[in-house]
């Protein structure tokens, strides 16, 4: 049976509320010419994940979101497994981070539970990061590509890149954390590269890719895109390296896209920065996470 096929224009949904991980979806899909929105610019609901597996939920994500948008979806359910935790967290990897999605207290859960296995001996437990791609059509119609990296946790986070678990999974190989590897390094590697290695060649490979030569209507598409991956690195901001990485991160955004801030001068930014803080009501969240998104609102706050 020959598998159906995207094609240049294409509108698909990347069917996720997770900022950091419909970030990052897009940014694969980008250089196919596929028009990608998520489930949350649509304001769709997000589903419950009710099944016992990563495909399962994967799949359950992705007809949700193509029935409810009548476009192909395209979801991932993702997590971490632990050999000595019996695979746990596993399909409740988001979970143990909790509603605010607060991974240095997962990870630190993590480490508690390694602990009481007596798991930290040598070089550290074995672990993989596994993603479940599925990609929905309106009609039901589903194809699913599943990837996986193996490595080893380290008890101590480290680094400032990345999300989730990336801060104490070292991939077999590499002697630093997926949160100490530049973004490109990881996703030459990752579980999510390797399940869309998989979707491309069944979906995408006969599609051209993009020209990079930017246009003037490419290069305000690069500011924003510079902008989503800054709200998407806040969102999923749990740990102070992270929020040092961001930081640096929007100092670079000032150099580049200087054009597109409201409040250009420091006057101007902590008057922005009041008047949000002000106006905002603050959620139980991480503390760094409240403060990126305080320097993130204040660059823009008109």
């Amino acid at each position: 049976m020959t598998r159906r096929q995207l094609k240049r224009g294409d509108k698909i949904v990347v069917a996720s509320h997770n900022p950091g991980k419909v970030w990052e979806i897009k940014q694969l899909l980008a250089p196919y010419g596929l028009d990608a929105v998520s489930a949350g610019d649509l304001g769709l609901p997000e589903p419950e994940e009710t099944e016992d597996s990563f495909v399962g939920n994967a799949k359950l994500k992705a007809l949700a979101a193509a029935e409810g948008a009548g476009l192909p979806a395209l979801a991932d359910d993702s997590g971490l497994e632990v050999d000595v935790l019996d695979g746990a967290p596993g399909i409740f990897s988001a979970r143990w981070a909790g509603p605010e999605k607060d991974f240095a207290s997962a990870m630190a859960k993590v480490r508690e539970e390694v602990a009481k296995k007596d798991g930290w001996k040598g070089r550290g437990p074995k672990a993989n990061f596994i993603c479940a791609l599925c990609l929905a059509w309106p009609d039901g119609e589903i194809q699913v590509f599943e990837g996986k990296v193996f490595g080893r946790l380290v008890r101590e986070p480290k680094g400032g890149n990345g999300f989730g678990y990336d801060p104490m999974f070292v991939p077999d190989g590499e002697t630093i954390t997926f949160g100490e590897m530049e973004p490109e390094d990881k996703h030459e590697m990752s579980h999510r590269a390797a399940a869309f290695a998989m979707f491309e060649d069944a979906c995408l490979d006969h599609i051209e890719l993009v020209d990079e030569g930017l246009d003037d209507r490419e290069i305000e598409d690069d500011e924003d895109n510079g902008l989503e991956a800054l709200q998407a690195a806040v969102a999923n901001l749990s740990q102070r390296d992270e929020l040092a990485v961001f930081v640096a991160n929007l100092r670079r955004d000032f150099d580049e896209n200087a054009q597109s801030w409201e409040n250009v001068t420091l006057p101007d930014f902590l008057e922005a920065m009041q008047a949000w803080i002000e106006d905002s009501d603050f959620l139980d969240e991480p503390r760094w996470r409240s403060m990126a998104k305080i320097l993130l609102a204040a660059s823009r706050y008109e």
